[in-house]
């Protein structure tokens, strides 16, 4: 059976035709003056040069784990301006963009992977949660909040907000995922799931996952979704925006699948070269996000100085962040047996002051 191309207005040759868009995305088309895009192309390159650092960094040992993003910056970054300061976004564990527009250091992300943190960031601050490396187990923690928004709701109609939960296509096989969109079909939430299908669970194909496009799953709940070209910011922007007004006007939760493809490797433990096909990872390099927006800049008049600019600022960003990863310490042994209880814990007193006796009974430092 043959299903309809994701919705793009933004091609991998840097054309744009505003008028593929069906009627109700084109205003927030719309918005999307130069300076704009300018700023979505500045995020998404800072971004991938963190990220690409941030690989090198695992590799000299500085890191336990890295989790690599490139590729998949179009949809974040312009989930992220799609937002409102007060929607509360929920994470899988590569949303490296979002994270960074939101006001998360990027540094905190690397503390948590080489282990000097347990969290990485308050999430009551800027509204985005820690990242949950349990797949889709975060779907329903989002829906739970998107119903809490609702009682709030009930006392006080003023409030208006959603929450927007990011996952991949992997995810969306998991029971968490498809219980979180019975709840919020259920009871109507102001939410958007935004899946990230990057054509790759680990080593399995989407392919294998699912027999049709995996937008059509969540019709299946009763739940308004879209396919579209996740590896082009406008669309990605536009859809963004019309699913969470969508939501938090009354009309339920939303669904957006954005096609993309994880250019990296699963996570730095992973070795893509065992699995993937040359000549469909050759395809996709032509279809970049970051590419196609910067050959559209460059036909709308910007000049070479900006992208030279932007190269220079964004490699100082990256090595000031691999400095302060570097002069970072290892933590005190003790900040395990913290957090495991709100309160105080004989238990984990009892296990802390075992281990410093342990350790004391070495003759040499350990």
């Amino acid at each position: 059976m043959e299903y309809p191309e994701p919705l793009s207005v933004l091609d991998a040759q840097g054309n744009y035709d505003p008028n593929r868009a069906p009627a109700e995305l084109r205003p927030y088309l719309d918005e999307l003056g130069l300076d704009k895009l300018k700023q979505f192309f500045a995020d998404m390159y800072i971004t991938r040069v963190f990220d690409k650092d941030a690989s090198n960094l695992q590799r000299q040992g500085q890191l336990g784990l890295w989790i690599p993003s490139q590729g998949q910056e179009a949809v974040q970054v312009a989930a992220a301006y799609a937002s409102r300061p007060d929607d509360y976004i929920f994470p899988a564990y590569r949303e490296h963009a979002i994270a960074r527009i939101r006001g998360i250091d990027p540094f905190d992300i690397l503390r948590w992977l080489r282990g000097n943190t347990h969290g990485g960031w308050d999430p009551k601050k800027h509204n985005f949660h820690i990242y949950t490396v349990v797949i889709g187990a975060h779907a329903l923690h989002a829906t739970g909040y998107a119903m809490g928004i609702n009682l709030d709701r009930e006392k006080d109609p003023s409030v208006d907000k959603a929450v927007m939960v990011f996952y991949g296509d992997g995810a969306t096989s998991q029971g968490d995922t498809n219980e979180a969109m019975i709840f919020a079909a259920s009871y109507k939430t102001p939410q958007v799931f935004v899946v990230q299908n990057n054509q790759w669970a680990i080593s399995v194909p989407v392919t294998v996952q699912s027999k049709t496009p995996i937008y059509l799953r969540a019709q299946g709940f009763g739940i308004p979704s879209w396919q579209i070209d996740g590896n082009d910011v406008m669309v990605s922007y536009a859809l963004a925006k019309h699913a969470l007004n969508s939501a938090r006007n009354g009309g339920g939760p939303q669904f957006i699948e954005a096609v993309t493809y994880r250019q990296g490797a699963h996570t730095s433990s992973d070795d893509p070269t065992k699995y993937e096909d040359p000549e469909m990872r050759a395809e996709w390099l032509e279809k970049d996000p970051i590419k196609r927006l910067e050959i559209y800049l460059r036909a709308q008049g910007v000049e070479e100085e900006f992208f030279t600019a932007l190269d220079a600022e964004a490699k100082e960003y990256a090595a000031g962040i691999r400095a302060r990863l570097i002069a970072l310490g290892a933590p005190e042994t003790s900040t395990m047996f913290r957090n495991v209880y709100s309160e105080y814990h004989p238990v984990t007193e009892a296990q802390e002051k075992w281990l410093a006796d342990y350790e004391a009974s070495f003759e040499v430092e350990i």
